[in-house]
């Protein structure tokens, strides 16, 4: 997929804490409209690829570039509105508010990108009835655990990110959400343009990405 922008760019990567080496020299392009899966045993550093990605932590050495920009260059302020504006992650507990509706969840992201009120609550009510969450005034709390997980989607998409990150997006679900959410994950790409960076310890959810990576070393192969 060279023909499309590039979304992630990692470059020489080298990350070490407490004297251990997670990265060693990792490299990673993810296209447009291309999804990559990241394997990897729990400790070897797979949350940590997220959190570079997110620029949420400093590589050692090397380069991190979204949508074009090198994060290590953008001031507080301006990596925060580079997030907002073209990042979405959606994490294995979904993190959302409880208290609030699915709506509301979904328009808040927009509403914190500077969104208008209306054009909030009409995108965000658009792409959960898209990725088929019901329509409920009801709070979050109360869905099913895939229903969650279909919100923490939308919330993810609601600003047209370029880059969409997941970390064990399935982690916490039964077989048949596990199954429904993926199959949701991995149509993104095609449907929304953007980059798609999953990193899991399930062989099948991996199986479903375009590339499927092993982190192994601190190398991705």
């Amino acid at each position: 997929m060279t023909d499309h922008p590039t979304a992630l760019e990692m470059t020489a990567l080298n990350y070490s804490i407490g004297g251990r080496s997670l990265m060693s020299g990792l490299e990673l392009r993810l296209s447009a409209g291309e999804s990559v899966s990241v394997m990897g045993p729990s400790g070897s550093g797979k949350s940590t690829l997220i959190s570079c990605a997110l620029g949420l932590l400093k590589p050692d050495d090397g380069s991190v570039k979204v949508a074009g920009a090198e994060l290590s260059a953008l001031s507080r302020r301006q990596l925060a509105e580079h997030r907002r504006s073209h990042i979405g992650v959606v994490f294995q507990f979904g993190e959302l508010l409880p208290e609030l509706t699915p709506v509301e969840n979904v328009a808040l992201a927009a509403l914190l990108s500077g969104a208008s009120r209306s054009a909030a609550y009409e995108e965000a009510a658009g792409l959960l009835r898209e990725l088929g969450v019901p329509e409920s005034n009801a709070a979050t709390a109360t869905l099913s655990g895939g229903e969650r997980q279909r919100t923490a989607v939308a919330r993810a998409l609601v600003n047209k990110p370029k880059l969409l990150l997941a970390d064990e997006p399935t982690g916490a679900l039964d077989a048949a959400n596990r199954d429904s959410v993926a199959d949701l994950l991995f149509s993104v790409p095609s449907r929304w343009a953007c980059a798609l960076l999953v990193v899991t310890h399930d062989s099948e959810v991996a199986g479903r990405a375009d590339r499927t990576l092993a982190l192994s070393d601190g190398k991705l192969l």
